[in-house]
């Protein structure tokens, strides 16, 4: 009853703009047999394999980072030594190369500054590797440690660990302490060794950190 209500609801409103031959026609094709398409909603086979290819690559990816060990930390290390120096290695004459090398970084650093330093020397210097320079004490809070003298193997944050030539490995600490450096000209060159004086309180960062630092000058009421 009610689709029969619909169809004549439906008809009399095509009939108010249509002659009663297009109104029949009309209502068949558009209404009541209209083609109704249809599309699928799942995606095709191609698209499910790629998205479960996908899905197996994450969960693989997972599995090997669970497997990763973690990297140590830093109270680990300092608990296994992993940075220790051992005592059949704290001898001067195995670092004596590393000295050797040093001695060309500096000059080719330094380049012709080395013959009149000034503050475009003490700049380059300032951010400068130190490990395997040889460093004497000249001046310290403790009496004791003035006349040590040796090749850098550590630059730590607070200490330099130093390797002397008969007492072994040293850890003499930056704060208040003065070291003192020599570059060496090329053999051959008559000029004389450029030396530098490094004040430890302006030291006490790590050598990656103070390689990207900016010193400036300034007065120092300590000296």
């Amino acid at each position: 009853m009610e689709t029969s209500t619909a169809q004549e609801l439906t008809q009399n409103l095509l009939a108010r703009a249509h002659s009663p031959d297009s109104v029949s026609r009309i209502y068949t094709e558009k209404i009541q047999h209209r083609t109704l398409h249809l599309r699928p909603s799942s995606p095709p086979p191609a698209a499910l394999n790629a998205r479960a290819a996908r899905r197996r690559a994450r969960e693989e990816k997972k599995a090997k980072t669970k497997i990763r060990p973690k990297p140590l930390s830093c109270r680990e290390r300092r608990k296994l030594g992993v940075y220790d120096i051992p005592k059949q290695g704290q001898k001067y004459d195995i670092y004596k190369p590393l000295y050797d090398l040093w001695q060309g970084y500096a000059r080719e650093i330094l380049g012709t500054d080395i013959y009149r330093g000034g503050p475009e020397a003490a700049a380059k210097l300032a951010s400068a590797e130190l490990h395997g320079a040889q460093a004497e004490v000249v001046r310290s809070r403790c009496s004791g440690r003035v006349g040590i003298k040796g090749i850098i193997v550590r630059d730590r944050k607070f200490v330099f660990e130093i390797i002397t030539e008969k007492k072994g490995l040293k850890m003499i600490p930056k704060e208040g302490t003065t070291f003192r450096i020599e570059v060496n000209p090329k053999t051959g060159d008559d000029a004389k060794p450029f030396v530098f004086d490094v004040l430890g309180d302006q030291f006490m960062h790590r050598s990656a950190d103070r390689a990207n630092r900016k010193f400036k000058q300034h007065f120092l009421p300590n000296l």
